[in-house]
């Protein structure tokens, strides 16, 4: 084997890895971008946390916010509101599972674990249907909660689900108090 000959393997190798390198660059920059698209937009990741101002809301009024475009109900609920709610048969409903992100995943959907507060006066929500996906309207239904019009859904004054299709009670999103006049989403 001559001199010449051992050079022109290293080179071959070379070609070959040089190649295979720009290849996979190539690559990269061709899938890189079909990846990153699946990534959060600006806007939401901007909204990914909001500070909602509860101090105007009086008992037994309702304020709907927008967070992670979707509707979320932030109710102040009176005594009556509160003692109907704790008045309610856990065993009885059609979803036993307070669905609140707060608390353990397991837990029964009591009043307690669906309020935001000790004193249960608050309730957070997402203001979306179970079934499919509609808005429902507060301060209706037979439960004297939510009602959502398009398939006869009613939720009772804990959000929780009485009758109609949907599956499950509205569920509590992450939330807490910043303040006495704050909540925080997310």
């Amino acid at each position: 084997m001559s001199h010449a000959e051992d050079h022109e393997g290293t080179r071959r190798d070379f070609l070959y890895y040089a190649t295979a390198g720009a290849g996979t660059v190539a690559a990269g920059a061709a899938v890189w971008p079909l990846i990153n698209q699946m990534n959060p937009s600006a806007d939401v990741q901007a909204l990914s946390s909001i500070r909602v101002d509860i101090s105007g809301l009086e008992p037994g009024t309702q304020l709907t916010v927008k967070w992670l475009g979707k509707p979320v109900f932030i109710r102040r609920r009176t005594e009556e509101e509160i003692s109907e709610a704790r008045d309610v048969d856990v065993d009885s409903l059609p979803d036993p599972f307070a669905r609140n992100a707060n608390i353990d995943e397991g837990a029964d959907a009591s009043d307690e674990n669906r309020a935001l507060d000790e004193q249960e006066e608050w309730l957070v929500m997402m203001g979306v249907c179970t079934h499919l996906g509609c808005v429902p309207l507060g301060d209706a239904g037979d439960f004297g909660g939510w009602f959502c019009p398009c398939h006869g859904s009613h939720y009772d004054t804990a959000g929780r689900i009485r009758r109609g299709p949907a599956p499950e009670n509205l569920p509590v999103p992450t939330a807490r108090f910043d303040d006495e006049n704050t909540i925080v989403l997310g």
